[in-house]
């Protein structure tokens, strides 16, 4: 595998012959300069974390554990750019040496050795395309866990056991996936649905895979409480945020107003004897969390403190970026029958992702947690339309 060393022309590049050929998708020289600074950054990372994990400079302290936990992060991003750009390297370094080898070989033995240079040359293509693939820029949340809210909206208890179903799709998707989840707080209704869930799921690239889950969901079935048989739509709203470290979100303390009062349970009755619950309101921002679920007024604090640094951070994100507050109320919605990324019908066992154009008879599995199907063909159109994008502007 080739080192981070040397000059495009050296290691990172091919021939000007190839590199002209349409049939040699070779990344430009002036690309793989633009890349190779984020190879420098990787093994800078590399050293310091090896650095660390020595504990020559013995326990770090706070400050030391916020900088190592931003860099691992920050490694893991680089690390698939980084292997996917020494692979092409060794790829574009096996072409140049089959093309050698036509160079010095006899009559005979030219055939075999042009074979090897179409071979090299379909090789090299497949690791410029993985290296393009890489570089899509990353999501800055890619690598965090997700903190999901799922609450019944139109349609009265109907929309709230669809709430509960959309919960129990996610978490057989995350058992699927072998990720852990978590609930934060969940208000049940009196049917045995959710007029509110909050759930995180901790794991690798869920936040890839949740991310564009966040939106109105309508179901179109006969309701439970549907006497003549009559199909009803509802729908739940999914919002799904990035959980936030302690180190992305500074909340002052003097900017918390904190309530604490008895849990309660359907009906109002209270279910427990001391003040338990926890009510945390961010003064500057009248962001409001509240927890119960929990026995103990600590725990019920840390799940309220956990939710609240995903919402701040989103407004802080939203605050910054115009486009991504039109996102997140595009999640949001208005809850109503009308809109909606995606539609359950039951009847016909459909299920229809209105992003992507997709329909896939299979609902009952969908349900079951076989989202992948879906998710996929969502990331890939992300990915396509930042390319597009980049496209375009790189032609400007």
């Amino acid at each position: 595998m080739a080192s981070g060393g040397g000059s495009p022309s050296q290691a990172g590049g091919v021939s000007q012959r190839g590199a002209g050929s349409p049939s040699h998708p070779a990344i430009p020289h002036l690309a793989l300069e633009a890349i190779e600074p984020l190879e420098a950054e990787y093994e800078s990372i590399e050293a310091e974390l090896e650095g660390a994990g020595s504990g020559q400079e013995g326990q770090p302290d706070a400050a030391q554990l916020a900088r190592l936990t931003k860099i691992s992060r920050r490694h893991k991003e680089l690390s698939p750019v980084v292997e996917a750009l020494r692979s092409y390297r060794e790829a574009s370094a096996d072409l140049e040496v089959a093309r050698q080898m036509v160079e010095e070989s006899s009559a005979d033995e030219r055939v075999l050795a042009r074979d090897e240079v179409e071979h090299a040359e379909a090789a090299l293509a497949r690791r410029a395309e993985e290296l393009r693939a890489r570089l899509v820029p990353r999501d800055p949340n890619d690598g965090r866990n997700v903190i999901m809210e799922i609450r019944g909206a139109e349609g009265g208890e109907e929309a709230n056991l669809f709430a509960r179903d959309l919960f129990e799709m996610y978490s057989r998707y995350a058992e699927r996936k072998g990720w852990k989840l978590e609930v934060l707080k969940a208000e049940a209704s009196p049917q045995g649905g959710y007029g509110e869930v909050v759930f995180v799921v901790k794991g690798a690239d869920c936040w890839r895979s949740l991310r564009f889950e966040g939106g109105p969901h309508r179901v179109q079935r006969v309701p439970v409480t549907e006497s003549q048989g009559r199909i009803h739509t509802s729908a739940a709203t999914v919002t799904v945020l990035p959980e936030a470290d302690e180190v992305d979100v500074h909340i002052d303390p003097a900017d918390l107003r904190i309530d604490v009062f008895r849990s309660t349970g359907p009906g109002g009755q209270s279910v427990n004897t001391t003040d338990s619950a926890v009510r945390i309101t961010h003064i500057p921002t009248g962001i409001v969390v509240s927890m119960q679920d929990e026995k103990s007024q600590i725990q019920n604090r840390a799940k309220a403190m956990l939710v609240l640094r995903a919402r701040l951070m989103r407004a802080e994100t939203e605050k910054l970026a115009a486009e991504q507050s039109a996102q997140r109320k595009s999640q949001i919605g208005s809850g109503g029958r009308s809109e909606k990324i995606r539609t359950y019908n039951f009847k016909e066992n459909r299920v229809t992702d209105h992003r992507v154009k997709l329909t896939l008879h299979k609902l009952d599995r969908v349900l079951a947690g076989e989202l992948d199907e879906i998710v996929e063909a969502l990331v890939a159109q992300a990915q396509a339309e930042v390319l597009v994008a980049e496209g375009r502007a790189g032609g400007d």
